[in-house]
């Protein structure tokens, strides 16, 4: 294997860690904040803030993966 290969290699691993994790994070705390408003229904709107803001954190992740597989693909 030659170089250019291993690092093809190296960006598809980021990118398939990078975009998998954060998809399965953000699918259980969507459900699981279904599941806890639909328990305490009037606690909605402090669960979804802590939720969306979660979500946000969990697809910062994906972001940081597409930017560290952009440098190792230009650099």
């Amino acid at each position: 294997m030659d170089a250019e290969s291993m690092k093809l290699l190296a960006i598809a691993i980021v990118m398939a860690v990078g975009t998998i994790c954060p998809a399965i994070a953000i699918g259980l705390i969507g459900s699981k904040g279904a599941d806890a408003i639909g328990r305490n229904p009037e606690a909605a709107p402090k669960v979804q803030t802590a939720m969306i803001l979660a979500i946000a954190f969990a697809e910062a992740i994906a972001i940081y993966a597409l930017v560290v597989s952009l440098i190792l693909k230009f650099v």
